[in-house]
């Protein structure tokens, strides 16, 4: 069978699964996408913010990237505050490479720009779709799917990837593990329009020591902010007079990933494969990453390295969100005295600050190969 007529099914129509989908689109495959939503993220629910440089260059041959840089605010500097006091300053532009390290824009924003794309290709997403179970042989897996209507079809696929989320139903058919552990405290976050527009090109961590609240932009007149502290709002500085109050939520953050990304010719990839604390804007990249990998090598015909390949990258980023998360989570005052002495030293030294910056551009995982430049 030509690699182009193999038989794919991807469950989850997420930023990975879009992604996922139109990845193999463009390269000759007319994969099916079912996803158990209505639709996608709504734009009033902004979650992941971050497009980073690497997701920016991976995306560039679909020309989603373009789209993107039409919409996205550019994030020059990352700020962090201790107790009102200057901290450290880091120039998120100066990076090698085409792209400056990250921008923001909301993921519906996102995910709705992998649609468009998507759809040139004709390739829609099944609305209302559940998979139900994977079973059978998994180099040829059977799948279950429930539709809208409540009718169940049953089907084998070459190829199932699973890009459905923490909860993953791909995941848990496979019996695969999803070891880790949750922080103890809750986060909390709640998004603001202002009545005017305000400076959208920074993110600010401030330190209260301990707590920390993060101001994030979503859109030119639209902020959001993270903290670990319940009474947050009440001491938010707002940088101009609040027209509405958007959205709100709360969670815990959790560390985990698969014990394998696959199982014969079932593949898990984003959420479904790995979860992590927000710092650093990891999270919805990496699932990006994983699904362009995938994509390739199954138009490679070498998906049996997925797992190999991957999965070193994934352990990488939850390292450094994991040392981020406690940098900015501190509660023992002598361990918050050590960080704000050593912060504003580190950050000035260029060794530091160039890892940093390949963090935060998502550079530190291995380069495409199919990409000619790639960092």
């Amino acid at each position: 069978m030509a690699p182009g007529h193999r038989s794919i099914l991807i469950a989850g129509a997420g930023t990975t699964g879009l992604t996922a989908a139109l990845e193999l689109a463009r390269r000759g495959f007319r994969p099916r996408i079912v996803d158990n939503d209505t639709g996608t993220v709504p734009l009033v629910e902004s979650r992941a913010l971050g497009v980073n440089a690497r997701t920016l260059t991976l995306l560039a041959a679909s020309r989603v990237t373009d789209a993107i840089l039409q919409e996205a605010q550019q994030i020059a500097q990352f700020r962090m505050v201790a107790n009102g006091k200057p901290l450290a300053v880091l120039d998120t532009t100066k990076v090698p490479g085409r792209y400056s390290a990250i921008h923001a824009l909301a993921q519906g924003h996102t995910e709705r720009l992998l649609l468009g794309k998507l759809d040139d290709y004709e390739v829609d997403p099944e609305w209302q779709t559940v998979l139900e179970t994977v079973s059978g042989d998994l180099q040829k897996p059977v799948v279950t799917l429930r539709k809208p209507d409540g009718s169940v079809e049953t089907a084998q696929f070459d190829i199932v990837i699973g890009a459905d989320g923490a909860h993953s139903a791909v995941r848990k058919a496979l019996g695969i593990g999803f070891p880790g552990e949750a922080l103890e405290s809750s986060f909390y976050l709640a998004d603001f329009r202002y009545k005017r527009e305000i400076d959208p090109h920074f993110f600010e961590m401030q330190l209260f020591d301990p707590g920390m609240i993060g101001r994030l932009p979503v859109e030119r007149d639209v902020l959001r902010y993270i903290s670990t502290l319940p009474d947050f709002e009440s001491r938010i500085e707002h940088p101009a007079p609040v027209a509405e109050r958007l959205w709100a939520s709360n969670f815990r953050i959790h560390f985990r990933h698969v014990e394998t990304m696959s199982k014969g010719n079932v593949f898990l990839a984003g959420d479904a494969a790995h979860i992590h604390s927000p710092a650093g804007a990891r999270g919805m990249n990496l699932g990006i990453e994983d699904a362009c990998w995938l994509a390739w090598l199954i138009s490679e015909g070498r998906e049996g390295d997925y797992n190999r390949l991957r999965m070193p990258a994934v352990k990488t980023v939850l390292k450094q969100t994991r040392q981020l998360t406690t940098l900015f989570t501190m509660r023992n005052p002598l361990a918050i005295s050590i960080r704000n002495i050593a912060v504003p030293v580190l950050f000035r030294l260029p060794a530091v600050s160039r890892k940093l910056l390949r963090g935060v551009s998502g550079y530190d995982t291995p380069s495409p190969p199919w990409i000619d430049g790639a960092l």
